[in-house]
């Protein structure tokens, strides 16, 4: 199976001033399955970026290989199948949306029948309908940010490689955005997209990769990561015995329901001490850290790690 992105001990490195070594990326391994939204996440200069512009062609690796669809990203062909964000889009801004979408088209070798229907189709979905026919710079950075999307979803490709998508959107177009990836997921397309906020990751992604100061600190399924972090259980009983529970931090109470923090390593030793007084659970809800979280402690277990 030839799979849509290929990276084996990628490197960068740049030189700084005074012509100081600058390592972009350290050895930089992972590879997508097709099919799955991957979320790219690190701090600002991690190396995320870099690593987009080696897979598009943009900047050459000082070491390593990438591969898209088995073919050597070095290959122009090998960006047939990719729609591309930038981080920064920038576009001839004295064109409309249509026009710019035409030029793309065109890029892709589209007919003009196709090109206008699904003109009409991503600008719809992007919500730029009503602008569609104005002056790019008359646009906000949001509805820039959304043509951007909107110009890598015209041809229909197989994989999107987005840097930074929600940049400089609001919370609508937020939403815009994450609808139009779930949307990619249900037809089976395959997203890579790059981002330092975790919430985003958290909403729409199968898999992500933790970059930090060049180097792939973890790589795992979202729902792993989210098990692995349950800290407790908030659990509400009823017929419970005061008395008998007093070890357990109570949180709420009402009537005969009464609600409890239950550490996760004690929560099957809580639920025994409710069926040995005949109580019954009525309600069990999960307490556990975010991505947030997660993203934080490595960031700063790698940088203790480096001092």
């Amino acid at each position: 199976m030839t799979l849509p992105i290929e990276i084996e001990k990628l490197s960068k490195v740049y030189r700084g001033k005074k012509g100081l070594k600058v390592e972009a990326l350290r050895d930089l391994s992972f590879s997508m399955e097709p099919g799955e939204v991957f979320g790219f996440l690190g701090p600002n200069g991690a190396g995320k970026s870099t690593t987009i512009k080696i897979l598009m062609g943009l900047i050459a690796p000082t070491g390593g290989s990438a591969k898209l669809f088995g073919t050597p990203v070095g290959e122009h062909s090998a960006r047939a199948k990719v729609g591309y964000l930038p981080e920064n889009p920038a576009f001839y801004d004295f064109l409309s949306a249509r026009e710019y979408l035409a030029f793309v088209g065109a890029s892709f070798g589209m007919a003009e029948v196709e090109v206008e229907a699904r003109s009409d189709q991503v600008l719809a979905q992007l919500d730029l309908v009503e602008a569609a026919r104005r002056p790019i710079r008359s646009y906000s950075k949001g509805m820039v940010q959304r043509l951007g999307i909107a110009q890598a979803l015209l041809h229909d490709p197989e994989l999107y490689i987005l840097d930074e998508p929600m940049s400089g959107l609001d919370p609508i177009g937020r939403v815009l955005v994450k609808d139009v990836i779930k949307e990619l997921k249900e037809r089976g397309k395959t997203v890579i997209f790059s981002t330092h906020i975790t919430a985003d990751v958290e909403a729409v992604c199968d898999r992500l990769g933790v970059i930090v100061q060049g180097k792939l600190v973890a790589l795992d399924r979202v729902e792993n990561v989210l098990r692995s972090g349950i800290e407790g259980y908030t659990v509400e009983v009823s017929g419970c015995p005061e008395p008998e529970f007093q070890e357990f931090e109570r949180l709420f109470a009402k009537g005969e329901l009464k609600t409890y923090y239950v550490p996760k390593e004690r929560f099957n030793n809580f639920v025994a001490l409710v069926g040995s007084t005949n109580g019954k659970v009525e309600l069990i809800e999960t307490r556990r850290k975010d991505l947030e979280r997660f993203f934080l402690e490595i960031v700063q277990n790698d940088s203790i790690a480096r001092s």
